[in-house]
């Protein structure tokens, strides 16, 4: 059987010079030839070697990219140039470059113009900084879904500054680049691997445009950032991780603006429950082969790896571990990206933090190779750092796994206690509305009695303790409704409303042998308030004072304009309070001995908040007065 072969040579350029000359003498007669430059120098280094290539090989077609680290077969670098030509005997290629255009639009008239009957693949750059690469992507998967995309977000080694992309002796900073493979003998596949792992609580995007993130759980992007990784964080290595279709995605920190806001490496939407990321050093040592299907099938002749920054920058020498299965097969070529392209069925995906690599090969042989797939074995000089970061991976994942259960024990009593406090309030607001009745019957009998046979000291006595049950009840009854109905604010004079009440507590007081003295100048005087409202302030001030004033002397009140504001003054000959920073606390009372439940006075603070009533409290030993200020006078 015919064999037709792809074949790969690598050069690498470094301090100015070519370490190995490219011997352009083997492509002289080449007619399908592809050059990719792969540059961890700068804008004028990828020129050079750009303007180099054309003079050199005019025919081929030559893209290039700015980069984070370069993969040459087994061997990982930073600061050098990897030139790799790739020969194809029944491939043949498109290009196409767009500078500074809208994304979207951009990867679809890139489709458009490298697209062809038999497309196998669609090998792409972008910079790094400027294009929102997941709309790009999107551009091209709605001109075709189908063709397999790879490459990825050009770097500028950590600096996040300026990238650079180029393509044939054009260079540009802003922008993407594309060249197709066509072929009908061309086999292509492709495999990626992720292993981050989130971390930690999940926190709501509040604000992002596209792939600029704005607000992060009411803070600004960066100080999310800086809560969680300290001032001086690491962009990339630390991602946000988002579930989408069920798949964990990484979306790395980019770029660091001066309104606080970061971009990312692809988009994010508001809503969206994110999580930090962190290198999962077990996973990230594991063969990448095996992630590719059919692998013993496919005759591989070059691999393309189009890998993250934050692999190579969190491995660091290790790295090699993950590089060195791939030149044990193929030559293998690539670079570390700012972000990486990826085809997935009928999608283009946007990755971080990802292995990406796909296997090429011309080769019709349909006879397999045995391809040994085992971890490699680390060597002694860097156990001890491998251990290192094994140990804190796994204490990170004991600590997540442990605040899991923590946090779920926690939602378990949290929703105990919920449902406890929603079949107390179900409870409670039944009962008052049960006790309503039996309350009402009880009191209009005792009027009808004593209508027919006059004053009954034993009734009388019994309709002061009701009365005393019908103001606790409208408390009750207040804080079970409060949530429920709107308290409308009606027109109200204050001095017939008062004195109703002090009407209605009379012989309560004559009860505790003391009296009601009320003072008013006007004998009107109009707020606007709501009445159940102002009646839980008046009622539980007037029960307080009887409860707690001296015997046989009288309980004061007043009621005074002063300018725009009305003040009603209550005031009651007893004890000193001892704590008034505490008298308006939930359940407080200094007197034990007393009747109560600690929850009248903590209602009217409340409901003064509510209704911007200014309270003021002053007590001696001889005297103790209540203020009310309302605000809300009608002139």
């Amino acid at each position: 059987m015919i064999q037709f072969l792809m074949k790969t040579y690598t050069y690498t350029f470094h301090n100015n010079n070519f370490k190995k000359k490219i011997e352009y003498h083997l492509f002289i007669n080449e007619k399908n030839i592809l050059v990719q430059i792969f540059c961890g120098h700068n804008q004028s280094t990828l020129a050079f070697i750009s303007n180099e290539i054309q003079k050199q090989l005019p025919e081929a077609f030559c893209i290039g990219t700015t980069t984070d680290g370069e993969i040459n077969n087994e061997k990982v670098s930073t600061l050098k140039t990897i030139i790799a030509i790739s020969v194809f005997q029944f491939t043949f290629l498109k290009s196409h470059i767009i500078e500074d255009k809208d994304p979207f639009s951009s990867g679809y008239e890139m489709a458009k113009n490298v697209i062809t009957s038999n497309t196998k693949l669609i090998i792409t750059f972008t910079d790094g900084t400027s294009t929102n690469a997941e709309e790009y992507l999107k551009g091209i998967e709605k001109y075709n879904n189908k063709i397999m995309v790879c490459g990825g977000m050009a770097g500028d080694n950590g600096m996040f500054k300026q990238t650079y992309i180029s393509l044939s002796n054009n260079v540009i900073s802003k922008g993407a680049v594309a060249i197709s493979l066509n072929s009908d003998i061309l086999k292509v596949s492709n495999a990626q691997k992720f292993d981050w792992l989130p971390i930690g609580v999940g926190h709501t995007i509040d604000e992002v445009v596209g792939n600029r993130i704005y607000k992060i759980s009411g803070m600004s992007a960066q100080e999310f950032y800086e809560k969680y990784l300290g001032t001086s964080f690491v962009q990339a290595e630390y991602p946000l991780i988002v579930k989408k279709n069920n798949i964990y995605v990484a979306r790395a920190v980019l770029t660091k603006y001066d309104d606080g806001s970061l971009s990312c490496g692809g988009n994010l939407f508001k809503g969206d429950i994110v999580k930090l990321g962190f290198a999962n050093a077990q996973m990230l040592m594991e063969n990448p082969i095996k992630y590719i299907e059919n692998i013993h099938s496919l005759n591989t002749e070059t691999f393309f790896i189009y890998s993250c920054m934050a692999r190579r920058r969190y491995m660091q020498n290790l790295i090699k571990v993950e590089i060195e299965p791939f030149a044990n097969i193929a030559t293998s070529v690539g670079f570390f990206t700012y972000a990486e392209f990826y085809h997935n069925v009928d999608r283009n995906e946007l990755l971080n933090q990802t292995l990406t690599f796909v296997s090429l090969s011309e080769n019709t042989n349909t006879n397999t190779k045995n391809i040994e797939i085992t971890n490699k074995q680390i060597g002694h000089n860097k156990i001890s750092y491998v251990k290192t970061v094994q140990s804190l991976t796994h204490l990170i994942q004991r600590s997540v796994i442990d605040y899991q259960e923590q946090s779920k024990k926690l939602e378990e009593e949290k929703n105990y206690s919920n449902n406890l406090l929603k079949s107390q309030k179900e409870f409670l607001r039944y009962a008052v509305h049960e006790t309503n009745t039996p309350l009402a019957v009880i009191m209009s009998n005792i009027e009808l009695y004593e209508m027919e046979n006059g004053k009954n000291k034993y009734l009388s006595n019994i309709e002061v303790a009701l009365k005393n049950i019908f103001s606790i009840y409208d408390d009750l009854s207040y804080l079970v409704k409060k949530d429920q109905i709107s308290y409308p604010k009606l027109e109200v004079d204050l001095v017939d409303f008062i004195r109703s009440r002090i009407d209605f507590f009379l012989q309560v007081a004559n009860k505790f042998n003391t009296r009601f003295i009320f003072e008013h100048k006007e004998n009107e005087l109009f707020i606007y308030f709501n009445t159940s409202k102002l009646q839980r302030i008046i009622d539980n001030n007037l029960t307080n004072a009887i409860k707690y004033t001296l015997e046989n002397k009288n309980i004061l009140i007043s009621l005074e304009k002063e300018d725009n504001t009305c003040k009603l003054i209550i005031s009651s000959y007893s004890k000193q309070i001892q704590y008034p920073e505490r008298i308006f606390e939930e359940y407080y009372r200094e007197a034990k001995a007393k009747d109560g439940f600690g929850l009248g006075l903590n209602l009217v603070k409340r409901i003064c908040d509510e209704e911007n009533v200014e309270i003021v409290l002053e007590t001696n030993k001889n005297i103790t007065s209540f203020t009310y200020i309302f605000k809300e006078y009608l002139q």
